[in-house]
């Protein structure tokens, strides 16, 4: 993989530093199915990772994800050895199940747990407080859950 990080993490908490997290998540994307056919130039992996890049970069578009693309940081930090365009990341991504994702997830979870950093966020019950925005990451109009955020446009379509 030849991914490394400058961050250095304290003693005792290298289960806990961003490298071995970015590590933790790499790792699990391998197990998911890609079910595209023919010939791919961009793992399925790559793909993950750069989305997890651009939602852990805090990158505002997709557009703005690719200038910290062009500069080159994605690839050492998060160890992705083929980042795709934005037309061809949203290709890649579109069908994959949410759930697929859920035991990479899970993994992290039970790694942040495990060290304690979450007990901070302990609140009602032992259940975790955690404020999350998620609005304006993702909208589809193919894709679509009961937990989804429907906006009617004013031409009649949904997203």
């Amino acid at each position: 993989m030849g991914c490394s990080l400058s961050i250095v993490a304290p003693q005792g908490r290298k289960h806990r530093s961003a490298d071995a997290l970015f590590r933790l998540v790499h790792s699990g994307f391998p197990s998911l199915p890609d079910d595209r056919v023919g010939d791919v130039e961009i793992t399925l992996t790559d793909a993950l990772m750069s989305a997890f890049a651009m939602f852990s970069l805090k990158a505002p578009s997709l557009v703005a994800f690719a200038k910290e693309r062009a500069e080159g940081h994605v690839h050492t930090i998060y160890g992705i050895e083929r980042v795709p365009c934005d037309t061809h990341l949203r290709a890649i991504l579109a069908p994959i199940s949410p759930k697929g994702l859920r035991p990479v997830f899970k993994s992290i979870f039970r790694q942040l747990q495990r060290g304690k950093a979450l007990e901070a966020m302990t609140f009602l019950d032992g259940h975790y407080l955690l404020a999350l925005d998620g609005t304006e990451y993702f909208s589809s109009k193919p894709i679509h859950c009961a937990s989804c955020l429907p906006r009617g446009h004013r031409h009649g379509s949904i997203t």
